[in-house]
């Protein structure tokens, strides 16, 4: 299959289908209040289902608002609204009823899909106000509303029969027709809609086929727990139809654990926080071993490191490294259903440290980079040549170059067509077809493998106009199981300072935090060092405003509530 010669991801999909088994499973949501099994040909004939419906209602690149949690409905009424010939504009379920509002008013949508009661509460206020939206379609039935009129209920529509004629081919779609717009979480004002086009993904999905190629021995199974709301899991969908996989969808976060038992990926895709989390809880439960199980431990991570970074190992080390492998790597991969090829990092930088750990004790880790504007995906490592401090070689069709002042430029079929009613802004960021990503990076001279080394706008510049980065110090704050969340903080000051949120064990203990703290600064520089800290007990969450739904901290948002904690401490 060549995916350079589909015109649009409908095409894909249909494609992919009358390959398949009809009656094999494709998706599944496990929710045991609410189970859903959809085979190849449900799915297919629900699409067209759907398109059929949306097309009374809806013209050439109308927008279509979904706001879901992840479950099999999610990619039906995305491909639906696309075979329609509309614009899927999807929606974090952790949004506000602002935040809707926000999104309503900006991208004026025809068509508003909604999973429950829950969120169409949110979204009643305005759906009454708004002319614009002409339906709003159910999954589920929603209490005290006009299904006479107004609203539809999925449901009915999938009960109906399918005749050949329903089976509408969209001919209009062309790579560079758009397919979606979505909105960056923005760690700074409103977020931007981000208008990616059916070539953007397509080409996404060739460069991540490539990087799956050597890890796909029999059909994936993928588990799917990110929003697909984001840019990466939305486009992952597509790698998921791409490579004929079967999707689970988590039931929620609360439950991941126990869905990857039931599920047994052999892929996952996640963000560095999750990452970070799994690292502290291995580590505490490793450290508790003593004696011989100890030893091997200590051994696992120094060989399987070793191994990693292709260093020499004696034949006794060899055979240490096998024994590991038999005897704490397999219990480790068992833990995540026993057939996990690989983890696929991405969303944030992914902390050399854990990166090695995680490669190290039998989870490999790909890590990767990219960003809304670019469909998401930049650039990966490959399993068979992991750089944990790198994001690995650019996409095949991505040209990627470093600017003077540092900053990674990308250009390619990847890169956005634009900002949604933003045209100045676009400007700003695509230059003589160069996306400015506003990451600072490097190249590597000897095989190509880019390495992020912060973030353009995140750089702290102090007093004395040097160039700080916080993600660095914050990442080794965030390593030890003692802290949870950390933001540093001193632009245009004479030193550095940190809000801490401590982990639950270590919330009265100050002086523990202190040691930590002073341990770390060892190893920094005299103006990367954190001179005083303060503790605090509110999490940043995404329900307080402090967290991006993908879990980066609101810099702006942060500094704004603990001001004055904050300007004390350079009182003295």
């Amino acid at each position: 299959m060549n995916l350079n010669e589909f015109n649009s991801l409908t095409d894909l999909f249909f494609y992919q289908a009358e390959k398949q088994i009809p009656e094999s499973i494709f998706l599944e949501w496990l929710n045991p209040k609410n189970k859903k099994i959809f085979t190849w040909s449900e799915t297919s004939s629900n699409i067209y289902k759907f398109a059929k419906i949306l097309k009374e209602y809806v013209r050439e690149d109308d927008r279509c608002l979904l706001v879901s949690e992840n479950r099999p409905e999610w990619l039906i009424s995305d491909i639906a609204i696309m075979l329609a010939n509309a614009i899927t504009v999807p929606a974090y379920t952790t949004y506000t009823e602002n935040d809707y509002k926000y999104l309503i008013e900006d991208c004026e949508p025809s068509i508003i899909v909604v999973s429950n009661n829950e969120m169409h509460k949110k979204l009643q206020k305005i759906i009454e106000e708004k002319n614009f939206i002409k339906k709003v379609i159910t999954f589920e039935k929603i209490d005290g509303v006009d299904y006479e009129n107004k609203y539809i209920d999925f449901n009915s529509i999938i009960k109906t029969e399918l005749v050949e004629n329903d089976k509408i081919k969209n001919l209009n779609l062309k790579r560079t027709s758009p397919a979606c717009i979505i909105y960056t979480s923005g760690t700074g004002g409103n977020p931007k809609g981000v208008i990616l086009s059916h070539g953007g993904i397509l080409n996404n999905c060739e460069g991540a086929c490539e990087i799956l190629k050597p890890l796909i021995d029999k059909r994936p199974v993928f588990l799917t727990w990110l929003p697909l709301s984001h840019s990466y899991e939305h486009t992952v969908q597509f790698v998921q139809i791409s490579v004929g996989a079967k999707v689970f969808y988590a039931e929620k976060i609360e439950k991941l654990l126990d869905n990857i038992s039931e599920a047994k990926p052999s892929l996952m895709t996640a963000v560095p926080r999750f990452y970070q989390n799994l690292y502290s809880k291995i580590n505490m439960n490793m450290k508790k071993q003593t004696g011989l199980k100890a030893k091997l431990i200590r051994s696992t991570i120094s060989l399987g490191k070793k191994k990693l970074l292709n260093q020499k190992m004696s034949l006794n080390e060899k055979l240490i490294n096998c024994i590991c492998s038999s005897l704490v790597r397999k219990k480790v991969k068992k833990q995540f259903g026993g057939n996990l090829r690989a983890f696929v990092s991405g969303g944030g930088a992914l902390d050399k440290e854990i990166g090695e750990f995680l490669n190290a004790i039998g989870l490999p880790t790909l890590q990767g980079y990219g960003l809304t504007e670019t469909s998401p995906v930049v650039s990966c490592n490959p399993i068979h040549k992991i750089k944990v401090e790198s994001v690995g070689p650019p996409f095949k069709g991505n040209q990627v170059k470093i600017a003077e002042d540092g900053e990674i430029l990308v250009k390619g079929e990847n890169v956005m067509l634009g900002y949604w009613n933003k045209k100045e802004e676009t400007k700003k960021v695509i230059r003589d077809g160069w996306l400015y990503t506003g990451d600072i990076g490097e190249l590597d001279s000897q095989d190509g493998y880019l390495k992020i080394t912060d973030r353009k706008k995140d750089i702290i510049v102090n007093a004395g106009g040097d160039n700080i980065s916080p993600a660095k110090i914050e990442n080794q704050l965030s390593n030890s199981p003692a802290i949870d969340q950390c933001m540093v903080y001193g632009d245009g000051k004479n030193y550095l300072v940190a809000l801490i949120v401590p982990s639950k064990e270590f919330k009265e203990n100050k002086e523990k935090i202190n040691e930590i703290v002073n341990e770390i600064n060892k190893n920094l520089t005299l103006i990367e060092k954190i001179k005083k800290f303060n503790l605090i007990n509110e999490n940043f969450s995404i329900e307080n405003g402090l967290l991006t739904p993908t879990m980066k901290v609101k810099r702006n948002k942060v500094i704004a509530k603990y001001k004055n904690v904050l300007e004390n401490f350079y009182k003295n």
